[in-house]
Formats: structure tokens, sequence, C-alpha cells
């Protein structure tokens, strides 16, 4: 198992400098970084669409909207972490928590905070580790479509049975020391 520490992408967005400075001050740089900020939800959105982020530390309210619109839109449509901070009489927390953000009532202690976002960091080496399965399989299944594409064509045109377009395929890569979907990626060039 590799404990390698990974740096996260990190974006805070709060209409409040007396929240975004105590929160600068309490990621440490080698762990967090970069790290962005955002003053309102629409600067947000920019840095949203400009870069990945792994973990988007809302202060709410925000200038333009409450924030948990955002929160839930980046859970939506991203792998990233969302702390969203809110009142401590909000009953937010219930409705949120389903789509995966996790809330922290204000006023807060920096221990919590600092749990919460380790917490989040946890959670996105999960997610880090569930893609790289993802797009493993993913590319297995890549293969198996091309591979069994090219076997049509040479069913089709050289008029082998699937047992010998099978064999074919595999010796080919075996004999040429390449892969079988690069065999089949060139039998398909060669007859399309």
């Amino acid at each position: 198992m590799d404990f390698a520490q990974h740096s996260y992408k990190v974006l805070i967005v709060s209409s409040s400098d007396k929240f975004v400075r105590p929160m600068l001050d309490m990621l440490p740089e080698k762990m967090f970084e970069p790290i962005e900020t955002a003053s309102d939800v629409a600067q947000a959105r920019r840095k949203l669409l400009e870069r990945e982020f792994d973990i988007v530390i809302i202060n709410s309210p925000l200038r333009d909207e409450f924030g948990t619109k955002l929160a839930l839109d980046i859970c939506q449509k991203s792998s990233a972490g969302v702390l969203l901070f809110v009142k401590a009489d909000s009953d937010i927390t219930s409705k949120v928590m389903q789509y995966g953000v996790l809330t922290i009532s204000k006023p807060t202690s920096p221990s919590m905070i600092m749990q919460s976002v380790q917490m989040l960091c946890s959670t996105r080496e999960r997610l880090r580790i569930m893609e790289k399965k993802n797009a493993s399989v993913e590319e297995k299944i890549e293969e198996i479509r091309i591979v069994n594409r090219a076997k049509c064509l040479l069913i089709e045109q050289l008029k082998m049975t699937e047992p010998e377009a099978h064999r074919y395929i595999e010796k080919q890569a075996m004999d040429r020391c390449v892969t079988r979907r690069k065999i089949a990626e060139n039998i398909i060039l060669t007859y399309k």
C-alpha cells in the first residue's frame, strides 16, 4: 500500500475575510496547495470551471446565494469533498447530508474544522481509489469491444469462425509482443 501524501487543491468560498484568514492559516501548505478563494457563488463557479478541486469549503451565507445550491452542485458534478459552514440553529444539515455535503455549525473550534477537513481528505482518497478501479474496468470493457469488433471483421472478410478469429488475434499479439487491442485496432484499420 502506498502511503505517499497527496496535496489537496482547496477552494474557500466566503464573503467574509474574517473567515478566510484563519482558514488559510489553519491549512498547512505542504498538504493543501494550491488554496484559492472566492467571495461569492459566481466567482466560485468560474474557478470551478477553470480547475478541479479536492475540497471546497463554503461559509454560508454568501452575497449572491446562501451556499447550499453551490454545495449540492459541486457534489453532483465533481468528486470534490464539500464542507459547508452553517449557523448552529439551521436545519440545513438534514437537507444536504444525503447528497454528501459535510456541515459544521458556527461557531466552531479549529480542532473540529481540522477534523472535518481530514475526514474530507480521507474520503477523497477512497474516491481516488474507486476512480482508478473504474477507469481500469472501463479500459478492459473498451478493449473487449474493440477485439470483438475485429473478430467480426475477420469472420465477415476472411470467413473465419469465431474461435479461429479469436485464436488469430491471440497468436498475432503473442508473436508480435503487443496487446490484443493493438492487433484488433490494426485489423479494424485494414478491413474498414
